[in-house]
């Protein structure tokens, strides 16, 4: 296992075992989330789930990189720019885009096929 590797696999890992921890931590959290969902500019039904999902991704690929414009690039006009397609290679989930496109439609109100 090269270094780079190993150090993906252990920044993953530690993403993974931190996310149940914040979920505790802030209890107010759904509700940022939801004004969340407005700021973003979205415009089709609000799914909790769904918003988390694809928020996540915007989080991990935040704690990959650390740079702050990172993050409200990639929620940008719900989920729907080119940096959340980075952030989707960035974190090697493109086996994931045809699941992920009718996500970004049902919060987005828009053609799944924007990304």
């Amino acid at each position: 296992m090269t270094m780079c590797s190993r150090n993906f696999a252990l920044s993953l890992a530690l993403i993974i075992a931190l996310v149940p921890l914040a979920a505790v931590a802030l209890p107010h959290h759904s509700v940022a989330k939801r004004s969340s969902f407005f700021e973003i500019d979205c415009k089709g039904q609000f799914n909790k789930q769904i918003f988390y999902r694809l928020d996540r991704i915007c989080e991990d690929c935040y704690s990959l990189f650390r740079e702050p414009q990172i993050l409200s690039f990639c929620k940008k006009q719900c989920f729907t720019t080119d940096y959340f397609r980075g952030c989707i290679d960035a974190l090697q989930l493109t086996d994931e885009i045809e699941t992920l496109k009718p996500y970004i439609k049902v919060l987005n109100g828009a053609d799944p096929n924007t990304l």
